[in-house]
């Protein structure tokens, strides 16, 4: 039986399951998907191809630079407007760049890259943006400690799941979801051999055992193995994208927000609990916190700034972006995004 959540989108109720199942455990056979959401694994996979088609849904592995001990940065450049879309585009086919809008009547990018290989943040900012003469201004800030986001996603805010569904879709490997599993201190590590796994992953993390053997040469014991350890440690984990806007959220806004540094914790993790925040983190740089918040349109967003966010104490200044296009999410797809 299919329930009905407060979703106002082309989506149903076991679209928003399946979606937040997904979420959980990304690479969940569809049997397994459909037991637990209590359908049939047929449906699942009818309802799996409409949102691939329809709403943008990927599923992929993600590297997470947090955990390896990698810098991240926000980018914010100023453009002349008529060169704006294709510089998003360039910066799009990078591999080292996510989450990347068009904001400011189309005169700004907003971008987060993370650099794979030393060098990279370097060859970006200090060579390739600079040269392209219709960059007017480049603006970089640090992030300096995630409070949303990352392997938490923001679908798991509808409360569409129960605890005993999440429980069950929890992958074992999941170290936060074990009581007996502790991950290695120090940052996480993805070897040179792992390289033509995740390469695999990366354009599709449902990717079958076999076809993973096929790639990497291994056995399929190692392949899983490994693939077990590199999510156990954190190193990488399955994400999902699409486009929120068939759940009846077409606006995406960055907000740059100034806190008194003794505040700036707690403004943080105040704003990881706000539904409207699908990622927030420290920054480095003339703000202190960046968000990114997912709202109904632009009377939604006037509603969450002048009322949650008004409200917390701690907060001094918000600057917002919203977004006119988004370009870029966890993987570029020329038409349409």
């Amino acid at each position: 039986m299919e329930t009905e959540f407060h979703i106002h989108g082309k989506l149903d109720g076991l679209d928003l399951q399946l979606l937040s199942a997904l979420e959980v455990d990304g690479r969940a056979s569809f049997s397994r998907l459909g037991g637990i959401l209590g359908v049939s694994d047929q449906t699942v996979a009818r309802r799996f191809r409409r949102l691939s088609a329809e709403a943008g849904l990927r599923v992929v592995a993600v590297r997470d630079a947090e955990r390896l001990g990698q810098d991240q940065w926000m980018l914010r450049l100023r453009c002349a407007p008529d060169s704006a879309t294709v510089i998003a585009d360039a910066l799009a086919k990078r591999p080292d760049t996510y989450w990347i809008g068009l904001g400011s009547g189309g005169t700004e990018i907003v971008c987060m890259t993370r650099p794979r290989h030393p060098g990279d943040h370097d060859d970006l900012l200090l060579g390739k943006l600079p040269r392209t003469p219709s960059v007017v201004e480049i603006r970089a800030q640090q992030l300096l400690h995630r409070f949303y986001g990352g392997p938490t996603g923001w679908l798991r805010k509808f409360g569409a799941l129960d605890k005993e569904q999440i429980a069950a879709l929890t992958p074992r490997h999941d170290a936060n979801a074990s009581p007996g599993l502790t991950r290695p201190a120090g940052p996480a590590r993805i070897e040179p051999e792992d390289e033509p796994l995740l390469a695999v992953l990366e354009r599709d993390g449902r990717a079958t055992y076999p076809e993973l053997q096929r790639a990497t040469g291994r056995s399929e014991s190692a392949v899983k193995r490994r693939l077990a350890a590199l999510l156990a440690s954190g190193a990488v984990y399955i994400d999902v994208e699409y486009h929120s806007e068939f759940l009846g959220y077409p606006l995406a806004a960055v907000l740059w927000i100034t806190t008194a540094p003794s505040a700036m914790h707690a403004v943080g993790q105040a704003l990881a609990t706000h539904d409207e925040i699908a990622f927030a983190s420290a920054t480095a740089g003339p703000s202190h916190i960046v968000v990114t918040a997912v709202v109904r349109g632009t009377a939604g967003l006037y509603a969450y700034l002048s009322g949650p966010l008004g409200r917390l104490e701690g907060v001094q200044h918000v600057e917002a972006t919203p977004f006119m296009r988004r370009v870029k999410q966890l993987t570029y797809q020329h038409a349409g995004r």
